[in-house]
């Protein structure tokens, strides 16, 4: 199996994981934990995990040029993006925020055209507006009322505000990608993020009463930690040094299909109208900006 085909599993993989995580955090936020704190437990996790495995993997010395970059990815990676989405899904639904968060590679998009220049055509300005209407369909969609989602509209606004931030990581991120080695990166950059994360984070993570945990609570942070923070970085950090970052973003179609699949099986969400047409609108519109047009021979 060459090199190629690992990274594409890796992207799967990674995208099997996030979509099912929509369901499996929001069964533990507020109940058992709230998620600012989630969020520490998180960080605080994978860091051991990754400096654990850091030991078996290359020694690799950051050049002092690159802290600055670092630190930013940490900021937007596991910070913004990770904080806007947790306390979003503890106040919206999984399927909202499985199908805003595909609005990541339109962010990206947008970026690179500011920064780099890239070309914005026709084509591509259709699903920036597409994409966009859709995920403001579903950000403005707050006639639903549920006990779980208690500001269905604010937390989906918040969603955008992790795609957004997560884009940026995206961008910050890849140039050390080809520098350093993922386990390298991983247990610096989660390392900076326990301390960035904790005045925040703190007060949420010491009201948990760890003692009385049931073990449902208990199997749903070890995915938390283990499967959607360790596995999942650790995935696309290998996924990216293979595969284009165009080929890494058509697997963000795979997250909303693997989140809605699961929410509905395990009756955690429901696909109502608006919700259905919005999630067309989205993934419509990332689409048209990720793909590009074949020219006639």
């Amino acid at each position: 199996m060459n090199n190629r085909t690992l990274a594409l599993l890796a992207a799967f993989g990674a995208s099997a994981i996030y979509g099912m995580n929509h369901t499996i955090a929001k069964g533990l936020m507020p109940l058992y934990i709230k998620p600012f704190g989630l969020i520490l437990l998180r960080v605080t996790g994978a860091a051991l995990l990754f400096w654990i495995f850091s030991f078996w993997g290359p020694k690799e010395k950051i050049d002092p040029k690159d802290w600055k970059r670092l630190v930013a990815c940490a900021l937007f990676g596991m910070v913004i993006n990770m904080l806007m989405f947790f306390k979003g899904l503890s106040l919206s639904t999984p399927i909202n925020s499985s199908v805003i968060i595909t609005i990541s590679p339109i962010i990206v998009f947008i970026l690179s055209a500011i920064l780099i220049n890239e070309k914005i055509n026709l084509r591509r300005s259709a699903g920036i507006i597409m994409g966009f209407a859709g995920a403001l369909l579903l950000v403005l969609y707050g006639q639903e009322v549920r006990q779980d989602a208690p500001n269905i509209t604010f937390g989906n606004t918040l969603f955008i505000i992790n795609a957004t931030s997560y884009a940026i990581y995206l961008i910050l991120v890849k140039p050390l990608t080809a520098k350093y080695h993922a386990i390298t990166l991983m247990k610096w950059l989660f390392l900076i993020a326990i301390f960035i994360n904790l005045p925040v984070t703190i007060g949420e993570f010491m009201e948990v009463q760890w003692a009385s945990l049931p073990f449902e609570a208990v199997w749903k942070m070890t995915f938390v930690v283990i499967g959607t923070t360790f596995l999942t970085y650790l995935l696309n950090i290998f996924a990216l040094k293979e595969l284009k970052a165009s080929t890494i973003g058509a697997f963000i179609y795979l997250q909303p299909i693997i989140a809605i699949s699961f929410a509905l099986l395990v009756g955690a969400d429901k696909l109502s109208l608006v919700k259905g047409l919005a999630s067309l609108m989205v993934f419509y519109g990332v689409y048209l900006v990720s793909s590009k047009k074949k020219v006639k021979p």
